[in-house]
């Protein structure tokens, strides 16, 4: 409940939730989502919070908030046919206490000293991983499969031809590398635009390290802020190549596939889930340091944009997601079936919640209920 659904601006998980409950009405399930009342969806709404928290100038803590959608997604789970959760963790005593089929899926960094205790304490809750480099740290967890993120197919248009720059689209943090994106345009002799969110905790950073670089690399380099909307399409779809240069272990990396359903190619550092979404040499060039990515500047407009987009729609759609989603929705209905009355029930999922009715699994034109939070 941090962002609407879908944000206005930057808020990935928020986005994707958003792409997935809209892909699960259009299939024919009965969906409801719990998420902040200004989120815009066409499944059934049930607004946890007036506004996205961090939008909300009176909100000063958001756990009384999550509580709060806590006990409205728990109030009845005989409603739904499975519970899909996006809000990492809240909820794990809750289904405990309250047996149905549900899933959650992790969208973060699995920080083992933390969740290693927490996951042994509920070896039981089914989990979905974002990216199979994602659960390499907790092996343990109880992974029911990896859905990649997908992404609407008239979302972003398609461009046959770039512009004469390189692109960065992220955070303003440490490990999302503007540092690399900035010397690797400069080494590649190419113009650099930045469109990058500013988050409070983040200001130190970028008036210590990264504002000093933009005033000496002012020449070839543009910070345009905050995008999103036809502006992040025109910026990624115009762009000669996306640069990730990350330093961390990214669970996924949205703007990858955003900016190959542009036709963009990505230069992408090999960490976290890069050399899986990132077709090496086919849709960018996964390196290894700062010389491989200026090399891969000179090399990017031997692959081809039309290529990019092919691979964007074969594998990280929004159909294709919401489809590999269902997949394990009907597995687990049938496993908590062997357990509970299997009379007709709904689907949860959170931290954006949506909930829906179904027809009995069989029926071709049927739809589970679905929950999601």
């Amino acid at each position: 409940m941090y962002e609407s659904v879908p944000p206005q601006l930057y808020g990935g998980t928020e986005r994707v939730v958003s792409y997935l409950t809209e892909e699960l009405v259009c299939l024919g399930h009965e969906v409801t989502l719990f998420a902040s009342g200004d989120s815009i969806t066409n499944a059934k709404l049930v607004p946890a919070c007036p506004r996205a928290l961090w939008r909300d100038a009176d909100c000063r803590e958001t756990l009384p908030h999550h509580i709060r959608l806590m006990e409205l997604v728990f109030a009845d789970v005989s409603r739904f046919d499975v519970i899909h959760f996006h809000c990492d963790y809240l909820h794990l005593p809750l289904l405990r206490r309250s047996p149905c089929a549900s899933v959650t899926t992790l969208h973060g960094r699995l920080h083992v000293p933390d969740l290693r205790p927490l996951f042994a304490a509920y070896p039981d809750v089914p989990l979905v991983s974002i990216s199979d480099d994602q659960r390499r740290p907790l092996p343990e967890g109880n992974w029911q499969g990896t859905v990649y993120h997908g992404l609407p197919r008239c979302l972003h248009s398609y461009r046959e031809r770039s512009g004469e720059y390189l692109a960065f689209l992220g955070r303003m943090s440490p490990e999302k590398g503007v540092d690399r994106a900035i010397e690797i345009a400069r080494r590649a002799g190419m113009r650099l635009k930045i469109a990058a969110k500013i988050y409070p905790e983040e200001r130190a950073y970028f008036e210590k390290t990264i504002e000093p670089l933009l005033r000496e690399s002012h020449r070839w380099v543009e910070f345009i802020g905050e995008v999103g909307g036809r502006e992040k399409d025109e910026f990624l779809g115009h762009a000669r190549a996306l640069l990730f240069p990350i330093d961390w272990p990214e669970p996924f990396g949205l703007v990858m596939i955003e900016a190959m359903a542009c036709g963009t190619p990505v230069i992408g550092w090999r960490n976290g889930s890069v050399p899986e979404v990132v077709t090496d040499g086919v849709t960018g060039f996964v390196v290894d340091n700062i010389d491989q990515a200026v090399h891969a500047v000179a090399r990017v407009t031997s692959l081809s944009r039309r290529t990019c987009r092919q691979v964007f729609e074969e594998r990280f759609d929004a159909a294709h997601m919401a489809r590999n989603y269902v997949e394990v929705y009907r597995r687990l209905v049938h496993s908590i079936g062997e357990r509970l009355d299997p009379s007709p029930h709904a689907v949860v999922t959170t931290p954006h919640v949506f909930t829906a009715k179904r027809r009995p699994l069989g029926e071709q034109r049927g739809g589970m209920g679905l929950g999601s939070a």
